[in-house]
């Protein structure tokens, strides 16, 4: 138990070092929070709170690594080179695609929601 108290000290720890310094994750944050009250003012069903759950944690998650990824590869080479820039550039086009796909999950899911208001 203490092992696994000492391991989610540890991905805390994470969380709150990203949120500080990376810009990105302190937006993609926002938009968490923005979409959590948008699933609560609209009364999404059990369904669409999972789906957007999964988004939200894959956004998050992606960012978090993205993060990892570049921080090592700034401690490995400190200069510029083109493989390293490739690296960090796979890695924010991971964050890219997931971000999108969120978006994507997210309008199929409210567009039909704020139309139905707007044609009321």
């Amino acid at each position: 138990m203490k092992r696994l108290n000492r391991s989610i000290g540890f991905a805390l720890n994470g969380i709150q070092s990203c949120f500080k310094q990376e810009p990105n994750f302190k937006i993609h944050t926002v938009f968490a929070l923005m979409v959590i009250a948008a699933g609560v003012f609209f009364k999404i069903a059990n369904i669409e709170w999972i789906v957007i759950t999964i988004c939200i944690g894959a956004v998050l998650a992606a960012e978090l690594i993205n993060t990892a990824i570049e921080g090592l590869c700034n401690i490995i080479h400190k200069e510029e080179h083109p493989v390293i820039k490739l690296i960090k550039d796979v890695s924010a086009a991971a964050v890219l695609i997931v971000a999108i796909t969120s978006i994507i999950c997210g309008a199929v899911i409210f567009i039909p929601k704020i139309l139905s208001i707007i044609n009321q």
